[in-house]
């Protein structure tokens, strides 16, 4: 009885969350503000965001800090819903924690290998900080990898990340990083749902995850080949080793020529076939294919950990949608540049 209680309880706030997401209308009315500061009041008036974002000065808020105030909203959103997942519930918040701490450390080797490791000072989520097994200001101090090996002592990271500690003159291996932090954390969710689940639950959660993989191995294939002309050994070395692609469809999308020839190869694929109609903007594939997904389990599944993790999803790629609007008003890009960045709104 608990348990039912538990997952309807689940089903109904997930969606009713997801109810609450931005609109098309919402969507052109933030692209038509001239400044962050009007985003920031738009956001704070007309949406959801409102409750984290009752307490700002919109008129002089930081573009840094607004997106971790609304990171903040979906973080906590998030959490809340895990709560009421009785089943992986608790799991789902571990991943939901260990995700954002990888991306911060991404970010701070991104900032290291560009020379400015004092700006991740500047984009740090304060928030998380109270949550978090990394100490995010030691992040902001780090100079050095040494430094961002001790920063993450005493967390699974530090170990992970010490064999790319780079020789004198070396760069920093970031797809190499990158790549081992996301392997750790699908290992994770893998171990999750073989686990904690079972039956239909665990069919659709493997398959949720499978796909996501596929679409971070497929976005890998065609940014590396086709932005950095990077060659096939690397490009192999940088996929996960998840997903549904195999060796002879790599080989496949390896051989082709041109981006075009590409997405012809991937209509070929499982994948594919399930994600046939969508852009092929290299910097949209990658949303658009995950909201595709997402958005159809949120609808129809009866699982509640399917549903609350595609809650997560769809969240996650809002908050992308948001953050190119912000950084396109901040450059002044014209409106219909920044309309093309956008994932969402291409799915009213």
């Amino acid at each position: 009885m608990l348990s039912n209680l538990s997952s309807n309880v689940v089903l109904a706030k997930a969606r009713a969350m997801y109810g609450r997401r931005l609109t098309e209308k919402q969507y052109r009315d933030l692209l038509a503000c001239h400044t962050v500061s009007e985003i920031a009041a738009y956001l704070k008036n007309n949406t959801s965001y409102q409750r984290v974002l009752s307490g700002i000065n919109e008129t002089d808020i930081h573009r840094g800090r607004l997106e971790n105030l609304l990171r903040q909203k979906i973080f906590e959103d998030s959490a809340s819903l895990c709560r009421y997942e009785i089943t992986v519930g608790e799991h789902f918040a571990e991943y939901i924690l260990q995700k954002a701490e990888i991306q911060q450390i991404s970010r701070c080797v991104m900032h290291l290998m560009a020379g400015t490791p004092e700006e991740y000072l500047f984009s740090m989520p304060t928030f998380l900080n109270k949550h978090s097994r990394i100490n995010l200001l030691a992040l902001g101090q780090v100079q050095s990898f040494q430094d961002l090996l001790q920063a993450l002592e005493h967390t699974p990271y530090a170990n992970l990340l010490r064999r790319f500690t780079p020789t004198y003159g070396q760069n920093l291996d970031y797809f190499g990083i990158e790549n081992c932090l996301y392997q750790y954390l699908y290992q994770r969710c893998f171990s999750i749902v073989r686990n904690q689940t079972s039956g239909e639950t665990r069919r659709q959660l493997e398959d949720l995850f499978h796909v996501y993989a596929d679409v971070e191995n497929y976005t890998s294939i065609l940014r590396l080949k086709f932005n950095y002309r990077s060659g096939p050994d690397f490009i192999k070395s940088s996929l996960l080793p998840f997903g549904t692609l195999k060796p002879h469809q790599i080989d496949a999308l390896l051989a082709a020529e041109t981006p075009e020839a590409f997405y012809k190869e991937l209509d070929t694929t499982s994948f594919g076939k399930r994600i046939q109609g969508l852009s092929q903007n290299i910097d949209r594939f990658a949303y658009e294919a995950k909201y595709a997904v997402a958005r159809k389990e949120i609808r129809f599944s009866t699982h509640p950990s399917v549903v609350l993790l595609s809650y997560m999803f769809l969240m996650e790629i809002e908050l992308h949608d948001i953050t190119n609007i912000i950084e396109g008003v901040r450059y002044q890009i014209p409106t219909e540049e920044i309309e093309k960045l956008l994932t969402i709104i291409h799915f009213p």
